[in-house]
């Protein structure tokens, strides 16, 4: 059946391909003369390019633990093979060395390489379309600037037919609306500059957008919550679940403006202290934003319309009894009887926690199963003891009823988590 399927996509997708790439637009078609403006000199473009490339977090996917700066090299699993990041040092061989501007440019505004091939949306141009011209300038001038790594990139491991390039001009004649961000001018000055770097530059929806069977992000759901492959451990990866970032009540709907600030640039607020996939955001991104900057992000999210989850069920009485006795166990020590935690302690899982609200709780599975990597920023210990990990004490059925209980008492209201979904986060 699954042949039948794919065979009858091909049938349908091969002969619009030419067609498509004779349709699809250039980067050079957009305007004409140099990328930048010319106002800057070189030292500050390179340096204006080096902050945008924090607001990028270009290192956290470009770099991995034991390699060089923006080598790549990086394994992103996906539901279609292992997509593996590439070198964008200024190596002439391997990297990105003989890109003019306007190339640099094409790849982010059109997702297209410098040898004409079609790039895959793990590179997340989807968002990078919105760059600005200037903005894109600055960010090849600074990784024109960066040592050269002489390292191969490595093979991407995709299934038939995805491992076919040029299928993603039909994808993105589906899916992708190329173009640089316009300001809107009903809005402050504040939340358009909040709305490029979310949008733009920080690339948030890659992650916090739900996404179709084709891996295209569903406009409908936008920054309603997502799922992505991260590791849980070295070398394993499992699926973590990005929380819903519009003001819902299980959303962002609970925090403040000065939540959202305190989160994305000291890792911790009142409600909790980063943690998995995203300590890489915290660190090596947004904390290193100006003030003024994060502060637009803040006001930017804050606007979203809210995107409810679906209705919630009511769990079984036994379930939730049985997770009460293990969360007064296991939990309730540290995060009290009430959910609402301890400063010296623990964090709260009452109303405000994200992660126990999500509609998809692999992030909730995963910190039981697994226990939180902490954020490694030279903070001081921001728990008296770690949380331990859960994965040799409980079994599927016991976390299954705790994560249960926990989300559906207090204050929160969202759905019951199976033995199955448990099973799916563990490795071993």
């Amino acid at each position: 059946m699954r042949f039948r399927r794919t065979l009858t996509l091909l049938l349908l997708v091969v002969p619009v391909v030419g067609l498509v790439l004779l349709v699809l637009p250039s980067a050079r078609d957009s305007g004409s003369g140099a990328l930048a403006d010319g106002t800057l000199n070189t030292s500050e473009l390179v340096k204006r390019g080096e902050y945008l490339a924090l607001a990028g977090n270009c290192a956290s996917c470009h770099t991995t633990s034991d390699g060089q700066y923006m080598a790549g090299g990086l394994p992103f699993e996906t539901p279609f093979g292992t997509i593996y990041s590439t070198n964008i040092t200024p190596d002439v061989d391997t990297g990105i060395g003989n890109w003019s501007d306007w190339d640099f440019l094409n790849s982010m505004r059109h997702g297209i390489r410098a040898n004409g091939e079609h790039l895959y949306p793990v590179f997340p141009y989807t968002a990078f379309t919105k760059v600005s011209n200037d903005d894109a300038a600055a960010l090849y001038a600074y990784l024109q600037s960066i040592p050269a790594v002489d390292r191969t990139n490595t093979e991407n491991d995709l299934s038939f037919p995805y491992n076919i390039r040029p299928l993603m001009a039909v994808w993105k004649q589906l899916f992708f609306s190329p173009g640089a961000f316009e300001t809107s001018d009903d809005q402050s000055e504040a939340w358009n500059r909040g709305a490029y770097l979310v949008e733009a530059l920080a690339h948030c929806s890659a992650c916090h957008t739900p996404r179709n069977l084709l891996g295209a992000e569903k406009d409908n759901a936008h920054m309603a919550g997502g799922e992505y492959w991260d590791k849980v451990a070295p070398n394993v990866h499992k699926p973590w679940s990005a929380p819903n970032l519009t003001s819902s009540s299980r959303g962002l709907g609970a925090w403040s403006k000065g939540d959202l600030h305190a989160y994305l640039k000291t890792a911790r607020n009142d409600f909790l202290e980063s943690f998995g996939p995203m300590n890489e955001v915290i660190l090596h991104s947004t904390r290193h934003l100006s003030d003024r900057d994060v502060e637009s992000m803040a006001v930017y999210l804050k606007s979203l319309p809210a995107i409810e989850s679906s209705p919630v069920t009511e769990p079984d009485s036994v379930v939730l009894g049985r997770g009460r006795t293990i969360y007064n166990l296991h939990c309730g020590t540290c995060h009290l009887p009430t959910g609402n935690g301890d400063p010296e302690m623990a964090p709260k899982l009452n109303r405000g926690s994200l992660v126990v609200q999500a509609e998809n709780p692999a992030s909730m599975i995963n910190v039981i199963l697994y226990g939180p990597e902490a954020p490694q920023a030279n903070l001081p210990p921001r728990w008296r003891e770690p949380m331990e990990e859960f994965q040799y004490i409980l079994d599927d059925d016991e976390i299954a009823a705790v994560a249960t209980f926990i989300r559906h008492s207090w204050e929160n209201n969202s759905n019951t988590v199976s033995g199955d979904q448990v099973a799916r986060q563990r490795w071993e």
